[in-house]
């Protein structure tokens, strides 16, 4: 009988030998097979390297109140040669509103294996950063990123993170100044923000604080962070007998649109806002940066990303573009007339 090698090999007193024609097909084989393996292995490698990437979007709004700026986002990714649904998918996880949400959010986009996170509003910013150190992140934020803590410098950020700031939080001292304009004879304002976001909280809370002192103004900062407080925080303006309201910035109100212009427009009070989009909804006024062209920079930025640069060397970007957009229908209904110096001013009228 023939024996075991260690190795598992039959030994060399095997009684049945195969043959020499057999012997040579079987090396022949083997020597198939690794040259097959050596050719398909830079196959998998190119096919893993070339595969979709997949970006994470992560928002604490909602899917209908960001629409417009989901669509600036995917412009910005065309302008770099990536399109959604053909060379890039993309993931989107919203915190409808709840903030406390976007950590677990942030974490299943870190477990999905994103290629890159578009963080979209500062507190979706601070919950990407948390989640991850590796994987890529492009922020929109309302606030000084340095200041705030989101990077280190804005032109050279470092790490895993660069992004877009429009700076919408601190406009807030403008928008203060144009009410104070429109109705220089009312001594109470009020202002709504979303305690949910400290940063941007603190940032306007502090600024509209200063405002008021140097107009000699009675603030009331109010605070809102779902439908039903919304609704609270403008009866409570009612008995406080504000003759105006700030609305501060915040993606939260941005996706509440709708339910705030119509409490502004129920109650008659004059209310100011960070984005034209209120107005165009039958608001008073907007102050504020451009956020779809904020939003078409965060694409690009991602889609730069994607093409092999790397975030942290990217600087941060910042949207200089401001606009003041007044609804004149509306300032009608509430028995208001704009001084030429306002009308004059304006980058859009609505009649």
């Amino acid at each position: 009988m023939g024996g075991v090698f260690p190795g598992g090999g039959l030994s060399r007193y095997d009684p049945c030998p195969e043959p020499q024609g057999a012997t040579m097909r079987r090396r022949e084989f083997i020597t198939f097979l690794g040259g097959g393996a050596a050719t398909t292995w830079p196959l998998i490698a190119h096919a893993q390297k070339t595969a979709t990437p997949l970006i994470g979007w992560l928002a604490s709004g909602t899917s209908k109140g960001y629409v417009p700026y989901a669509a600036a986002f995917r412009q910005g990714l065309n302008e770099t040669a990536h399109v959604e649904g053909q060379n890039v998918t993309i993931e989107y996880r919203w915190a409808e509103g709840q903030n406390d949400q976007l950590p677990a959010l942030a974490a299943d986009l870190v477990r999905r294996q994103v290629t890159v996170i578009a963080a979209a509003g500062t507190p979706s910013a601070f919950a990407a950063k948390a989640a991850t150190a590796s994987i890529p992140i492009v922020f929109s934020t309302a606030l000084d990123p340095v200041e705030a803590g989101l990077v280190t410098s804005m032109n050279h950020p470092g790490g895993n993170i660069t992004g877009v700031s429009n700076y919408i939080a601190v406009l807030v001292t403008k928008q203060f100044e144009l009410l104070h304009e429109l109705i220089p004879n009312s001594r109470v304002f009020g202002v709504l923000v979303n305690p949910t976001d400290p940063n941007i909280t603190a940032q306007v809370t502090r600024d509209v604080q200063a405002a008021a002192r140097a107009l000699g103004q009675e603030i009331h900062i109010l605070n809102a962070s779902n439908e039903s407080q919304i609704d609270t925080a403008f009866k409570t303006l009612i008995q406080l007998q504000a003759g105006a309201v700030v609305i501060g910035a915040d993606t939260f109100f941005t996706s509440r649109r709708d339910q705030i212009v119509a409490l502004a427009g129920r109650h008659a009070i004059p209310t100011v806002y960070f984005l034209r989009d209120f107005v165009a909804a039958g608001g008073l006024m907007s102050y504020g940066s451009n956020l779809a062209d904020t939003y078409r920079l965060v694409g690009v930025y991602a889609g730069r990303i994607l093409n092999g640069e790397r975030p942290g060397d990217m600087p941060v970007q910042q949207a200089t573009k401001v606009e003041f957009f007044i609804n004149l229908k509306t300032a009608k209904t509430l028995g208001l007339t704009f001084p030429i110096t306002l009308l004059g001013r304006a980058d859009g009228v609505i009649e």
